[in-house]
């Protein structure tokens, strides 16, 4: 199995900033992505960054300029910097990662989600 766990979640004001980190271990052979999604109340699960094994990026158009998605593929851990935070950018953030077992056959997991409120 992999394990994902996500920290760097919280309150924080109009305008503030936060850093999510999320860090797989496991069973692990290789990781092909990590992804963060975010699930605000009453509305739909959305990708909000995701980056590749190479470093290559894509944002969700709302993050764009804001957030920005980094990884340690030595450490098997990805981060989220989010900058000039909105009050809709409130919602559970979730990490997600697809890749191959130490046998081979894929994985796609997900971390149990950290809450980050954006409010005065």
């Amino acid at each position: 199995q992999v394990q994902l766990v996500e920290s760097g979640g919280g309150l924080v004001q109009p305008g503030g900033s936060l850093r999510l980190s999320c860090a797989a271990s496991g069973s692990i052979f290789s990781i092909n992505a990590m992804n963060w999604y975010r699930q605000a109340p009453g509305k739909q699960h959305e990708l909000v960054a995701g980056i590749t094994n190479g470093g290559s990026t894509n944002y969700a158009d709302s993050v764009k300029g804001r957030f920005t998605i980094s990884g340690d593929n030595a450490k098997n851990t990805v981060y989220l910097q989010m900058n000039s935070l909105k009050p809709e950018d409130t919602a559970v953030y979730y990490c997600n990662a697809d890749g191959l077992y130490i046998n081979y056959e894929e994985f796609n997991s997900w971390g149990q989600g950290t809450q980050v409120t954006v409010s005065s």
